[in-house]
C-alpha cells in the first residue's frame, strides 16, 4: 500500500513538473522602424498575427516592439518576417522595396523628410 501512494506520487510530480517545462513565456523586444500612430497599429497587427504572440507594443519614440512569446510556437525570426511583410523594417530583416512603397506616404520611415516632419510634430 505504502509502495503504491509513493508511486502515485512521483507520478504527479513527474507530471506537474513537465507540465510547467512546456510553457516557455518569454519576453523579447525587436527594434522596428516607423514614424507614426499608424505605423504603431500595423506593426503590432503585424506581431499579433505572428502564430504564439501573446502581448506586442510599439514604442513610437524608441522603436521598440515589446512583446510576450510562446517559444514553442514562434520565435523573433518568423515575427520580424511578418513585420517586413507589412512594410516595415527590422534590426535582422528589411522590408521589400515593393511592400514598402504600398505603405501611406505618412508612414515612409526611409524618407528623411518625412521623418523629420513626424520629428518637428512630436515637438
Amino acid at each position: 500500500m505504502k509502495k503504491t501512494i509513493l508511486i502515485i506520487c512521483l507520478l504527479l510530480i513527474g507530471f506537474s513538473a513537465s507540465a510547467q517545462k512546456k510553457k516557455k513565456n518569454s519576453k523579447v523586444a525587436i527594434e522596428v522602424d516607423g514614424v507614426c500612430m499608424m505605423c504603431k497599429k500595423r506593426i503590432e497587427k503585424a506581431a499579433l498575427n505572428s502564430k504564439g504572440v501573446k502581448f506586442a507594443s510599439w514604442d513610437l519614440k524608441t522603436h521598440q516592439l515589446s512583446l510576450i512569446i510562446d517559444e514553442n510556437k514562434t520565435d523573433t525570426k518568423i515575427i520580424q518576417q511578418n513585420i517586413a511583410a507589412v512594410g516595415h523594417d527590422t534590426k535582422g530583416i528589411r522590408a521589400k522595396d515593393h511592400v514598402y512603397n504600398q505603405i501611406d506616404p505618412c508612414c515612409k520611415y526611409r524618407d528623411k523628410k518625412i521623418v523629420d516632419a513626424h520629428d518637428k510634430v512630436e515637438n
